[in-house]
């Protein structure tokens, strides 16, 4: 198939109709200047095979495609090509009994894109499948070469050229519809997933729920059932007893009416009984006066004289005992005060030793002055004598020091010499190093400015890295602080959970009610909302609050109705509500009494040993305000028995004493308070919300300091990778010539200023020694008159001398004095030590004394008590015979009281039989009433009233037990309610629609997973055939390729072939050989070379598959002459199969 002619009209350049015919089947060439429209015919081609690309024929849009943008009053393009389709071999597919195929295509300004094949409209679609049957893909052109093409191909990445390959063996195609059939495997997926969810979260609980309600349904209908049996056995049972019960009434009543004729009689004889018994009593009580009066008051006034005796010695005794105390008491004090005078004494020799040390430095510093004292004499006596003193203070002739005085000069002046010799040589030195080291500048100069550079911008550095205010490893500490506290709140929550796993009610947890539900109306338990003030009272607190430990306290009843209704309590709670709570509280003139009663210390409002909230006060009043907590069982008893007071009282070992009849005590429970271990839960609970806080504000510091650390990180490592550079640098310019160099001229620099130093001082010490010599040389002029003027400077040092010799020997004298006053306190000290001791001694002897004198008075004491008890036992004797009578007339009263006693329960039994007698008429005549009711109630009953009771019948009570039948009748009604409300009558209906539907989805996802195992087994094989064709083509490709650059540049060769430790599926390079030198790279290549490999790996390409046409733009434009000849040459000898368009310059 090749084209015969083109036909434009409108397009591009072609404003009027322009027909090009006589197309040669093989080559053919336009040739024009530029702007002639030469490409305008190669893109009219592209426009008509379909081209998307619009950049490909240069243009961004369709509107430019039509003669000057339709503003020419042409506003449309067309454009039409006759192929000749003669050979069938090329034919497209369905087009094989046409001759001549002509396709047409135009674009409207404002309308839309139309398509004719042979005057018939197509779509775009069968347009591009015509043109691709073929091999003429124009979206992925092949078979068009422009200009440009060949500066692409060189510039391609070994995957690039790869991908050329594929498109020529056709595999390119296939991965697109691998890529299609993938994202086909995506929807199945997304749609498996689709049904999965469906089923999993639908139809699977759907099921299941309407299993379940099947299964409730026909427990309802075996339940009614089993009721309606049941019914029957209860109710024929219920009738017999009410049958018996009235035909047993009579006979129990008249036995009770006898009963009450017995009970009367009994009550007479007892009657009679009690009336001796007082008459005996009255006799016995007479006789008893008579033998009180004289005897025991006697014995008891004997007893009283005794007890006073013994009283009397008594307190002697006691006296005697405490004077005993007294003075050992004292001989404790007079103990410790020995102790305490020893330690002073200890003390005061210490200062006396410190005092006496100090008199010693006194004293060698008062002779130290006095020695000097003694050298100050000495030398006025010298000075007297004619001597005078040098520099050192030895003492001279004026002449000796003269001729010290020259011989420095003389020294002076040979150093001043020799620094001035090498002060010249080290100029001259530094002189020439300068010259040398000017030439070396240069080189040393820029790296000594690099390095400068380097460490301004290490100190810019430094300062940002300063302004961030950032400790380094400050991140780290803070990480590891939030791993501690991570850890820490692991294990408090640990423990927390483990404490309210020993206790679970304490564990109050509910759901929000409502939407948008204020949990502060909701205050908690009441064991939460109170502190316990003292642990001690704990327990006590526990017994007085009781189950109300465990209430619920709430704001308003309305409150408490919801978190009842909606909160999905866990378990049953009592509420209060603050808002209709009403408590009494004990009265503060009860609470004094009791305090009076029993010490203000030892009884308490329990209410005041909590602490809690001021809003939370009637809760509290309601469970602590009405209870006493005393310290022990005597005081509780006395509190709770009070008639004034008779308030219940618990003690703080747990004993409870209640006015009311209670009394409960006994072993303490081992177990832990469990307000304690609460208390023990809130500390762990508040440790826990502290260390939650310190996490929150960690994160918070941690998320604020991230950016600063990254910041801080990245300074820090421009800052030593400035700091290395910096040290290489350094050690550059240490190791460099120059800075040799340069340190030889610092020697010599510091050589020359020691020299000027140097001269320096020697000429001061000559100046100095020069106006010395010249002052004693007027000295020794005017001798008389220094003479008298070293005599006054030496009578001034001798005063001062004496002076100071005067002060040190007064300080002394008065550090004497002090040593001696300080011996007198600690003599003083241990003569009232020794006092002590005589006093102690004193008091050790009186001790003994009132020992003997107590030891004698205890047996007088003895004596007393022995007196006393005889006294005692003799009167106890007395009394005993006047019990006796008295318990003989407590018999008599005890048995008066038996009478009684019997007297009043026989008319309580009379009074119950009465009452029972009551009873079994109303009973008689309920049952009469409830068996006439039966009869009209339950027709069946008159029909099987014989079976009632009846062994193998449905009335056998002892098989069936009616009485278990009722229990279990009871519970059947329950159960009955219970899944009247929820069971669905139409489950069975709908669990059969439900697992139809699971069915078929089952059956649909079965589907679609074959499908895609399908799916993904062919590509698998198709990606085999791919690789295989793959490999074929490159060959073919690789052989064109290496033949066709041949003819094209003779003498070299090409080849393709994948980069080194890779395989062609992974992608090629060129490689080209010039004679038998293979180039490594392509830049080794001239550019016309260059442009021969693109050209050849193209041309070779569309050797593989040849296409019906092939377009070639300007495509030798870079190259000479003779390049061009020899693409002319390849051209006629590969490309004898295809129709050729190329476009040319015209050659001058």
């Amino acid at each position: 198939m090749y084209v015969k002619s083109i036909i434009l009209e409108g397009f591009k350049s072609y404003a009027q109709r322009t027909e090009v015919n006589g197309f040669d089947p093989l080559f053919n060439a336009i040739t024009g200047l530029n702007g002639s429209g030469k490409s305008n015919i190669l893109d009219s081609i592209c426009f008509l095979l379909g081209i998307s690309n619009l950049s490909q024929v240069r243009a961004s849009n369709l509107q430019d495609l039509v003669y000057k943008n339709g503003q020419a009053g042409i506003t449309k393009a067309s454009v039409s090509i006759t192929f000749d389709n003669s050979d069938k071999k090329q034919s497209p597919l369905g087009f094989e009994a046409h001759d001549e195929i002509t396709v047409t295509r135009q674009v409207v300004i404002g309308g839309r894109n139309k398509y004719l094949i042979n005057g018939v409209n197509a779509n775009n679609t069968r347009v591009q499948d015509l043109f691709c049957s073929v091999g003429l893909n124009v979206n992925n052109p092949h078979f068009l070469i422009m200009q440009g093409r060949i500066t692409k191909v060189l510039n391609m990445k070994p995957p690039e050229i790869l991908s050329m390959i594929e498109e020529a063996a056709g595999t390119r195609m296939y991965e697109y519809k691998k890529i299609a059939a993938q994202k086909t495997i995506e929807k199945k997926e997304a749609k498996l997933k689709e049904i999965k969810t469906i089923l999993e979260e639908e139809i699977t609980p759907t099921i299941q729920k309407l299993k379940e309600e099947r299964s409730s349904y026909l427990e309802y209908q075996k339940v009614m059932r089993e009721i309606e049996h049941l019914s029957r056995l209860y109710i024929a049972y219920q009738f017999l007893l009410a049958e018996d019960t009235k035909e047993r009434s009579a006979e129990e009543l008249k036995e009770m009416q006898n009963k009450i004729l017995k009970l009367q009689e009994v009550l007479s004889e007892n009657e009679k009984k009690i009336k001796a018994l007082n008459c005996e009593i009255e006799e016995l009580e007479k006789r008893k006066d008579k033998e009180t009066g004289g005897i025991l008051r006697s014995l008891e006034d004997a007893f009283a004289e005794a007890q006073r005796v013994n009283t009397k010695s008594q307190s002697a005794f006691d006296l005697k005992k405490k004077n005993l105390a007294s003075e050992e008491t004292k001989r404790k004090e007079l103990e410790k005060n020995m102790v305490e005078d020893s330690k002073t004494l200890a003390a005061k020799e210490k200062e006396v030793k410190k005092i006496t040390d100090g008199l010693h430095s006194l004293q060698e510093a008062s002779h130290k002055d006095a020695d000097a004292l003694a050298a100050a004499q000495q030398h006025f006596n010298a000075v007297s004598a004619g001597l005078s003193s040098n520099e050192d203070g030895a003492e001279a002739t004026l002449a000796g020091q003269m001729i010290t005085c020259k011989n420095d000069i003389s020294k002076a002046q040979t150093e001043a010499k020799q620094a001035q010799m090498k002060l010249k040589h080290a100029q001259q030195e530094l002189k020439s190093k300068q010259a040398e080291v000017r030439k070396m500048d240069s080189g040393y100069k820029k790296d000594q400015e690099a390095f400068e550079a380097v460490k301004k911008a290490k100190e810019k550095l430094e300062t940002e890295m300063k302004k961030l205010n950032y400790e380094e490893n400050k991140e780290e500490r803070l990480l590891e602080k939030h791993r501690q506290l991570s850890r820490d709140i692991s294990n408090l929550k640990g423990t927390y959970e483990a404490l309210l796993a020993r206790f679970p009610n304490l564990r109050f947890a509910y759901k929000d009610p409502e939407k948008n539900w204020n949990r502060n109306c909701v205050k908690g338990l009441v064991a939460s909302l109170i502190s316990v003030k003292d642990n001690s009272a704990a327990t006590a607190l526990e017994l007085v609050a009781g189950e109300r430990l465990y209430n619920v306290v709430v704001d308003t009843e309305v409150t408490g109705k919801k978190l009842l209704e909606k909160g999905e309590l866990k378990r049953r709670y009592t509420i209060i509500p603050l808002n209709k709570i009403s408590a009494r509280c004990i009265a503060p003139e009860t609470l004094r009494v009791a305090q009076n009663l029993v010490g203000p210390n030892n009884v308490h409002v329990a209410l005041s040993l909590v602490e809690y909230k001021p809003e939370l006060q009637k809760a509290m009043e309601f469970v602590f305000g009405t209870t006493f907590v005393c310290n022990n069982m005597d005081n509780a008893k006395k509190v709770a028995f009070d008639k004034r007071i008779m308030t219940r009282t618990v003690t703080l070992g747990g004993d409870v004493f209640d006015p009311h009849g209670t009394l409960s005590g006994g072993a303490r429970s081992q177990a832990a308070s469990i307000l304690t271990k609460f208390q023990e839960l809130k500390d762990v609970q508040d440790e826990l919300r502290i260390k939650e806080n310190e996490l929150h504000a960690l994160e918070e510091e941690l998320a604020g300091l991230k950016n600063v650390a990254e910041k801080y990180r990245q300074l820090k490592q421009q800052w030593e990778m400035k700091t290395e550079e910096g040290d290489l640098l350094q050690t550059k310019l240490q190791q460099s010539s120059y800075h040799k160099q340069q340190e030889e001229l610092d020697a010599l620099k510091k050589t020359i200023e020691e020299s000027e130093e140097t001269l320096k001082n020697t000429k001061e010490i000559q100046k100095k020694a020069e106006e010395k010599y010249e002052a004693l040389e007027n000295k020794m002029k005017n001798a008389e008159a220094e003479r008298e003027k070293e005599l006054k400077d030496a009578q001034k040092k001798l005063d001062c001398a004496k002076t100071k010799a005067d002060a040190s020997n007064r300080k002394m004298k008065e550090k004497q004095q002090e040593v001696e006053a300080i011996t007198l306190e600690l003599e003083e000290l241990k003569r009232e030590h020794a006092s002590n001791k005589q006093q102690l001694d004193a008091v050790n002897e009186a001790i003994k004394a009132y020992e003997g004198q107590i030891e004698m008075m205890a047996a007088e004491v003895a004596k007393n008590k022995e007196s006393v008890n005889k006294a005692q036992e003799e009167l106890t004797k007395q009394k005993e015979i006047i019990t006796a009578q008295d318990n003989i007339i407590k018999e008599k009263c005890a048995e008066v009281a038996k009478h009684n006693l019997q007297n009043n329960d026989s008319q309580l039994k009379i009074k119950e039989l009465d009452h029972s007698i009551s009873k079994h008429k109303r009973e008689a005549d309920d049952a009469a009433a409830k068996v006439s009711k039966m009869l009209n109630d339950y027709d069946w009953i008159n029909a099987e009233k014989h079976l009632f009771g009846q062994p193998n019948s449905a009335y056998d009570f002892k098989t069936n037990n009616p009485k278990e039948a009722g229990q279990r009748l009871q519970k059947l009604q329950e159960v009955k309610e219970k899944l009247g409300r929820s069971v669905n009558m139409r489950a069975m209906n709908v669990l059969t629609e439900a697992e139809e539907r699971y069915n078929d989805l089952m059956k649909k996802k079965r589907i679609v997973e074959n499908d895609k195992s399908k799916i993904l087994a062919t590509i698998e094989d198709l990606d085999q055939k791919k690789n295989q064709a793959l490999n074929i083509a490159w060959q073919k490709v690789n052989k064109d390729f290496g033949s066709i650059f041949s003819t094209l540049l003779p003498g070299a060769n090409a080849m393709l072939a994948p980069p080194e430790g890779q395989t062609v599926l992974d992608g090629l390079e060129f490689k080209v050989a010039l004679g038998n030198t293979w180039k490594e790279n392509l830049t080794e290549l001239s550019g016309g070379q260059r442009s021969l490999v693109a050209l050849s790996l193209i041309l070779s390409m569309l050797l593989f598959k040849p296409a019906p046409i092939y377009i070639l733009d300007e495509v030798d434009a870079a190259l000479d002459l003779s390049h061009t000849q020899n693409i002319g040459q390849m051209l006629r000898t590969h490309f004898t199969h295809s129709q050729l368009f190329a476009t040319r310059m015209p050659i001058n």
